[in-house]
């Protein structure tokens, strides 16, 4: 593949990191995976503290219960989209600062009333529907939120790895993940590749010092099952037919999975310079306007407690996503070590 930047139409960066009452994430995001700030850089300790004043996360926020749950109490994988687990995973993804007072009575109530006996996190609060998605996600949102070194996120990191593995597992249900291998109940008892691109997704987020063997030999299989299929085409085992939201590029992101999250989670696991991730990017590519903007073509719009931009039209969110992906893949196959200067494109730091 060439220089990913000579790819781009336009140079969207300056979009990104320009001030919006209506999507301030989005300028912290930039600013923290494409700019390379460091977490003390005044401009970033300013965008996420934006985030907590205006856009979707104080809605949001204004609707949790002061014992820290949203809507009900209880194990809160329902109402889907509004209940207390949701919120965790939306409000990470949009940037919320994990120090803020609610949110680490968020992440208490999360652990004390959803992390299961084994240390999954499942629908019901019980092993028996633990499901990687949704385990997967709770995982990368609490690493988000600045909580390793908790004893018990790192209960769920391990167990989260065993159970893809069956290295020390213990059981398995018929109701949630069903073996290993990703074998799960949500996809008819075939493996799910949602799954497995979730669960991707939280181990790439362990720390250094917290990849233990465990952690190491899931994420390798993750990897090699994610790339034996056409990511492209999505033509992971299925029932009936291929799920059509591998083709639409959204956020936040919830248990649907696409092409665009597959990629940005093996690019993270270090495949970015893996030749089967080629047709994908151009996939990738193919989607962007004449500006260098992406569309947002899938959302959870009147279902959470605030929208997040509107379908059809240019999104910051999927833009920013585009590029970590176009990112990865550049300094992966041209060795850099995510080197940003091209101010032709607009994205020069």
């Amino acid at each position: 593949m060439s220089d990913w930047r000579a790819q781009l139409k336009a140079g969207p960066l300056p979009w990104l990191l320009e001030p919006d009452e209506d999507n301030p994430g989005v300028r912290y995001f930039a600013l923290r995976d494409l700019l390379n700030r460091s977490p003390d850089d005044p401009d970033l300790i300013d965008a996420q503290a934006a985030v907590m004043r205006a856009g979707p996360v104080p809605p949001a926020l204004e609707a949790q219960h002061v014992d820290g749950y949203w809507v009900k109490p209880g194990p809160g994988y329902s109402p889907k989209y509004r209940g207390t687990l949701w919120q965790i995973i939306f409000l990470a993804q949009l940037g919320a600062d994990g120090q803020d007072d609610r949110m680490q009575n968020a992440v208490e109530y999360a652990f004390d009333h959803a992390q299961t006996e084994n240390g999954s996190f499942s629908v019901n609060g019980h092993p028996g529907q633990a499901i990687h998605c949704l385990w997967g996600n709770m995982v990368r949102a609490f690493l988000e939120l600045g909580h390793w070194g908790d004893q018990r996120l790192g209960r769920a990191i391990d167990k989260l790895a065993r159970s893809i593995t069956g290295d020390d597992y213990g059981r398995y249900y018929r109701g949630g993940v069903q073996a290993p291998g990703f074998v799960c109940s949500a996809n008819y008892g075939l493996p799910c590749a949602w799954g497995a691109v979730r669960a991707l997704w939280a181990l790439n987020r362990v720390p250094g010092d917290g990849r233990t063997p465990a952690v190491e030999a899931a994420t390798d299989a993750c990897t090699e099952f994610l790339l034996c299929y056409d990511i492209a085409r999505a033509d992971y085992p299925h029932h009936e037919r291929i799920n059509s939201s591998w083709f639409k590029f959204g956020y936040p992101l919830g248990y649907v999975t696409d092409v665009l999250l597959n990629l940005e989670a093996l690019i993270e696991a270090g495949c970015g310079g893996d030749p089967r991730l080629a047709q994908a990017v151009d996939l990738v590519l193919s989607k962007q306007d004449e500006d260098g903007r992406w569309k947002l073509e899938y959302g959870y719009h009147g279902k959470m407690w605030a929208d997040v931009e509107k379908k059809g039209q240019p999104s910051k969110w999927v833009t920013l996503r585009a590029l970590r992906v176009l990112e990865g893949i550049g300094s992966s196959t041209m060795g850099t070590n995510k080197q940003r200067h091209d101010t032709d494109t607009g994205l020069a730091s």
